[in-house]
């Protein structure tokens, strides 16, 4: 027979129980005693674990106080922004373009008249750079 010699004492054979967890906070959390002229007492009120309001009791009467919901004003911004964006989306594709011709009237002997209409504008915008240089075209005489 070996024997386990320990410095700290016999080692159990039997391992101990581990301790029970600590039972979780309830709703209601301590009062709180506010300094001041009229004794003011606050009561926190949680929910799984996070804070959504407290009763003020102040000049002999109870009024319940809620906080605002970080995550509610996330998802209420959220909503907002994504029907906005719809909106501008939709009013955006609903534009039409106006047509680069106005109305055309046919004249005698079945020719097309431009007479008094505006020339139709380029499609193409000019890019930024030549507008900031104030460029102008290039154009060969002839």
């Amino acid at each position: 027979m070996t024997a386990i010699l320990n410095a700290t004492g016999p080692v159990p054979l039997v391992p101990p129980r581990p301790a029970s967890p600590p039972a979780p906070p309830g709703p209601v959390g301590p009062v709180l005693e506010l300094p001041g002229t009229p004794p003011v007492a606050l009561v926190p009120v949680t929910r799984d674990r996070r804070p959504v309001g407290v009763f003020v009791a102040a000049n002999g009467c109870v009024r319940y106080r809620r906080l605002p919901d970080p995550d509610r004003l996330l998802a209420a911004t959220a909503g907002v922004l994504t029907v906005g964006l719809a909106a501008a989306g939709v009013a955006l594709l609903g534009r039409r373009r106006p047509p680069a011709v106005g109305a055309l009237t046919m004249g005698p002997g079945g020719w097309v008249s431009f007479r008094g209409l505006r020339p139709p504008a380029p499609r193409a915008p000019r890019p930024w750079w030549a507008r900031l240089l104030r460029a102008r075209r290039l154009m060969v005489e002839r």
